[in-house]
């Protein structure tokens, strides 16, 4: 269920964005999630050969940066794949990135997973 979750939000936020920013050009809600789901296959099985030699330099302290500099680098990297996606410069991607992470990550606090749970990550979360 989270990953439906992440999948829409993110299709909502490129989407949104899109709209917003007249440097990104996605032709409709399918489209974009498409590439979210594209962008989050990217992440899984390609983003750790490019994040953990940028992690190895930064020893590891700016892991927060790193993903998303490296999310921007897919998301231009889809770009150059996809006919009905465009995005001119790299500048609206890092952007696109940055709210990418900043929604995953407030869905992650608000809805934890069952993992989370029984790490007792719920119980901090409700603390607060």
């Amino acid at each position: 269920m989270n990953l439906i979750l992440h999948l829409l939000l993110d299709a909502a936020v490129i989407f949104g964005l899109a709209y917003l920013m007249p440097q990104v050009d996605v032709k409709n809600f399918g489209t974009a999630v498409l590439i979210a789901l594209i962008l989050g296959l990217l992440n899984f099985f390609v983003g750790w050969i490019l994040t953990f030699p940028l992690n190895l330099v930064t020893f590891f302290l700016l892991t927060g940066v790193v993903r998303v500099l490296v999310t921007a680098i897919l998301l231009k990297v889809i770009d150059k794949f996809m006919d009905s996606f465009t995005i001119h410069g790299f500048w609206p991607a890092l952007v696109i990135a940055i709210v990418v992470a900043i929604a995953g990550s407030l869905i992650d606090r608000s809805a934890p997973s069952e993992p989370m749970r029984k790490a007792g990550y719920a119980d901090v979360a409700i603390a607060r």
